[in-house]
Protein backbone atom coordinates (compact mmCIF):
# COMPACT_ATOMS: atom_id res chain seq x y z
CA UNK A 1 0.00 0.00 0.00
CA UNK A 2 1.39 3.35 -0.90
CA UNK A 3 2.29 5.15 2.28
CA UNK A 4 0.88 8.46 3.37
CA UNK A 5 3.30 10.50 5.38
CA UNK A 6 3.81 13.81 7.03
CA UNK A 7 7.23 14.51 8.30
CA UNK A 8 9.43 17.13 9.67
CA UNK A 9 12.74 17.31 7.86
CA UNK A 10 15.50 16.53 10.30
CA UNK A 11 18.14 18.56 8.60
CA UNK A 12 18.43 22.25 7.91
CA UNK A 13 20.72 25.25 7.88
CA UNK A 14 20.83 28.03 10.44
CA UNK A 15 22.69 31.31 10.18
CA UNK A 16 23.99 32.13 13.62
CA UNK A 17 26.09 34.70 15.36
CA UNK A 18 29.07 33.82 17.52
CA UNK A 19 27.25 34.05 20.85
CA UNK A 20 25.08 31.03 19.99
CA UNK A 21 27.93 28.54 19.65
CA UNK A 22 25.90 25.58 20.96
CA UNK A 23 23.30 25.93 18.20
CA UNK A 24 26.02 26.32 15.59
CA UNK A 25 27.57 23.07 16.76
CA UNK A 26 24.21 21.32 16.36
CA UNK A 27 23.89 22.65 12.83
CA UNK A 28 27.43 21.55 11.99
CA UNK A 29 26.50 17.98 12.91
CA UNK A 30 23.37 18.09 10.78
CA UNK A 31 25.30 19.49 7.84
CA UNK A 32 27.59 16.45 7.93
CA UNK A 33 24.64 14.27 6.84
CA UNK A 34 24.48 13.86 3.06
CA UNK A 35 21.90 11.08 3.22
CA UNK A 36 20.51 8.43 5.54
CA UNK A 37 17.97 5.66 5.81
CA UNK A 38 16.47 4.22 8.99
CA UNK A 39 13.73 2.02 10.36
CA UNK A 40 10.98 3.82 12.26
CA UNK A 41 8.29 2.71 14.66
CA UNK A 42 5.38 5.13 15.01
CA UNK A 43 3.01 5.07 17.97
CA UNK A 44 0.19 7.62 18.19
CA UNK A 45 -1.89 8.18 21.30
CA UNK A 46 -4.86 10.41 20.48
CA UNK A 47 -7.89 10.66 22.82
CA UNK A 48 -10.97 8.69 21.58
CA UNK A 49 -9.13 7.37 18.51
CA UNK A 50 -7.51 3.97 17.97
CA UNK A 51 -4.42 4.18 15.77
CA UNK A 52 -2.34 1.02 15.21
CA UNK A 53 1.40 1.06 15.83
CA UNK A 54 3.13 1.10 12.45
CA UNK A 55 6.61 0.38 11.11
CA UNK A 56 8.27 1.94 8.10
CA UNK A 57 11.57 2.84 6.49
CA UNK A 58 12.52 6.46 5.96
CA UNK A 59 15.03 7.82 3.45
CA UNK A 60 16.59 11.27 3.27
CA UNK A 61 18.98 12.95 0.84
CA UNK A 62 20.30 16.47 1.04
CA UNK A 63 18.91 19.04 0.71
CA UNK A 64 15.19 18.15 0.93
CA UNK A 65 14.48 14.73 -0.58
CA UNK A 66 12.50 12.49 1.78
CA UNK A 67 10.59 9.25 1.34
CA UNK A 68 8.69 6.82 3.56
CA UNK A 69 8.13 3.19 2.57
CA UNK A 70 5.56 1.11 4.43
CA UNK A 71 2.85 -1.49 3.89
CA UNK A 72 0.42 0.56 5.97
CA UNK A 73 -0.51 4.17 6.58
CA UNK A 74 2.15 6.05 8.50
CA UNK A 75 1.13 9.12 10.46
CA UNK A 76 4.00 11.54 10.97
CA UNK A 77 3.27 15.14 11.99
CA UNK A 78 3.20 17.71 9.22
CA UNK A 79 1.30 20.73 10.52
CA UNK A 80 3.89 23.42 10.89
CA UNK A 81 6.72 20.94 10.52
CA UNK A 82 7.67 21.35 6.89
CA UNK A 83 7.05 25.06 7.39
CA UNK A 84 9.35 24.92 10.39
CA UNK A 85 12.16 23.38 8.35
CA UNK A 86 11.78 26.01 5.62
CA UNK A 87 11.69 28.67 8.33
CA UNK A 88 14.98 27.45 9.80
CA UNK A 89 16.75 27.35 6.44
CA UNK A 90 16.07 30.99 5.64
CA UNK A 91 17.78 33.27 8.21
CA UNK A 92 16.08 36.31 6.67
CA UNK A 93 12.77 35.03 8.03
CA UNK A 94 13.62 35.27 11.72
CA UNK A 95 15.61 36.93 14.47
CA UNK A 96 17.39 34.93 17.18
CA UNK A 97 17.13 35.79 20.87
CA UNK A 98 19.28 33.80 23.34
CA UNK A 99 17.54 33.07 26.63
CA UNK A 100 17.60 31.12 29.87
CA UNK A 101 19.73 28.17 30.91
CA UNK A 102 17.53 25.20 31.85
CA UNK A 103 18.13 21.63 32.99
CA UNK A 104 16.19 19.06 30.92
CA UNK A 105 16.42 15.47 32.18
CA UNK A 106 19.83 16.19 33.65
CA UNK A 107 21.13 18.01 30.56
CA UNK A 108 22.10 21.69 30.74
CA UNK A 109 20.48 23.52 27.82
CA UNK A 110 20.14 27.07 26.55
CA UNK A 111 16.91 28.51 25.22
CA UNK A 112 17.16 30.16 21.81
CA UNK A 113 13.97 31.85 20.61
CA UNK A 114 13.33 32.47 16.92
CA UNK A 115 11.01 35.38 16.07
CA UNK A 116 9.61 35.62 12.53
CA UNK A 117 10.34 38.79 10.59
CA UNK A 118 7.30 38.42 8.27
CA UNK A 119 3.68 38.82 9.35
CA UNK A 120 2.65 36.16 6.83
CA UNK A 121 4.78 33.50 8.53
CA UNK A 122 2.89 30.31 9.50
CA UNK A 123 5.21 30.01 12.48
CA UNK A 124 4.53 32.55 15.18
CA UNK A 125 7.25 31.52 17.59
CA UNK A 126 9.91 28.80 17.92
CA UNK A 127 11.66 28.03 21.21
CA UNK A 128 14.66 25.72 20.98
CA UNK A 129 16.53 24.16 23.90
CA UNK A 130 20.05 23.25 22.80
CA UNK A 131 22.68 21.48 24.93
CA UNK A 132 25.55 23.63 26.15
CA UNK A 133 28.03 20.79 26.77
CA UNK A 134 27.10 18.83 23.65
CA UNK A 135 25.42 20.67 20.74
CA UNK A 136 22.14 18.78 20.35
CA UNK A 137 18.55 19.98 20.17
CA UNK A 138 16.66 18.48 23.13
CA UNK A 139 13.34 20.28 22.99
CA UNK A 140 11.41 22.50 20.57
CA UNK A 141 8.24 24.40 21.42
CA UNK A 142 6.51 25.68 18.31
CA UNK A 143 3.55 28.04 17.95
CA UNK A 144 1.79 28.10 14.55
CA UNK A 145 -1.23 29.86 13.13
CA UNK A 146 -3.06 26.76 11.91
CA UNK A 147 -2.21 24.09 14.49
CA UNK A 148 -1.64 25.99 17.70
CA UNK A 149 1.18 24.87 19.97
CA UNK A 150 3.09 21.61 19.80
CA UNK A 151 6.21 20.34 21.50
CA UNK A 152 8.94 17.99 20.28
CA UNK A 153 11.24 16.16 22.70
CA UNK A 154 14.40 14.55 21.30
CA UNK A 155 16.44 11.59 22.54
CA UNK A 156 19.78 10.54 21.03
CA UNK A 157 21.81 7.34 20.84
CA UNK A 158 24.25 5.89 18.29
CA UNK A 159 23.67 8.58 15.64
CA UNK A 160 24.03 11.60 17.90
CA UNK A 161 27.33 12.64 16.30
CA UNK A 162 25.17 13.52 13.28
CA UNK A 163 22.42 15.05 15.50
CA UNK A 164 19.98 12.37 14.30
CA UNK A 165 17.59 11.35 17.10
CA UNK A 166 16.79 7.86 18.29
CA UNK A 167 13.36 9.08 19.36
CA UNK A 168 11.11 12.08 18.81
CA UNK A 169 7.98 12.64 20.92
CA UNK A 170 5.45 15.12 19.57
CA UNK A 171 2.88 16.51 22.01
CA UNK A 172 -0.05 18.14 20.24
CA UNK A 173 -3.19 20.07 21.12
CA UNK A 174 -5.87 17.68 19.84
CA UNK A 175 -8.49 20.39 19.29
CA UNK A 176 -6.22 22.63 17.22
CA UNK A 177 -4.04 20.05 15.53
CA UNK A 178 -5.34 19.34 12.03
CA UNK A 179 -5.47 15.64 11.20
CA UNK A 180 -5.30 15.21 7.40
CA UNK A 181 -8.64 14.02 5.98
CA UNK A 182 -6.98 11.33 3.87
CA UNK A 183 -5.50 9.83 7.00
CA UNK A 184 -8.43 10.41 9.31
CA UNK A 185 -10.73 8.46 7.00
CA UNK A 186 -8.60 5.36 7.58
CA UNK A 187 -8.63 5.58 11.38
CA UNK A 188 -11.19 3.53 13.27
CA UNK A 189 -12.74 4.93 16.40
CA UNK A 190 -12.92 2.61 19.40
CA UNK A 191 -16.28 4.01 20.47
CA UNK A 192 -18.50 7.11 20.50
CA UNK A 193 -16.51 10.21 19.76
CA UNK A 194 -16.27 12.52 22.73
CA UNK A 195 -16.11 16.30 22.44
CA UNK A 196 -12.51 17.46 22.42
CA UNK A 197 -11.65 20.27 24.78
CA UNK A 198 -8.61 22.47 25.00
CA UNK A 199 -7.11 20.38 27.79
CA UNK A 200 -6.79 17.19 25.72
CA UNK A 201 -3.30 16.37 24.53
CA UNK A 202 -2.11 13.72 22.12
CA UNK A 203 1.32 12.27 21.52
CA UNK A 204 3.06 10.77 18.51
CA UNK A 205 6.25 8.86 19.31
CA UNK A 206 8.69 8.06 16.52
CA UNK A 207 11.52 5.64 17.33
CA UNK A 208 14.44 5.38 14.89
CA UNK A 209 16.79 2.41 14.55
CA UNK A 210 19.31 0.88 12.14
CA UNK A 211 20.56 4.17 10.73
CA UNK A 212 22.72 3.95 7.61
CA UNK A 213 24.32 7.35 7.13
CA UNK A 214 26.20 8.74 4.11
CA UNK A 215 26.11 5.46 2.17
CA UNK A 216 24.66 7.07 -0.95
CA UNK A 217 21.07 7.08 -2.25
CA UNK A 218 20.30 7.78 -5.91
CA UNK A 219 18.02 10.67 -6.85
CA UNK A 220 15.87 8.29 -8.93
CA UNK A 221 14.90 6.36 -5.78
CA UNK A 222 12.84 9.33 -4.57
CA UNK A 223 10.80 9.48 -7.80
CA UNK A 224 9.69 5.83 -7.67
CA UNK A 225 6.20 5.01 -6.42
Amino acid sequence: MKSLFFFIGLTGLFTLNAQNASLQGYVNRLNAVADYKADVNVKASIPSISIPVTNAKVYFKKPTKFKVVSNSIVILPKQGMSDLNAFFTNPKKYTQVPGEIKMLNGVRTQLITLLPSEESSEIILAKLYVGTAEPLLYKAIITTKSSGNFTIDYTYSDAKKFALPSRMVFTIDVKKFKMPKSVASNIRSTGPTKPVNQEQKGTITITFSNYLINKGISDSFFTKN
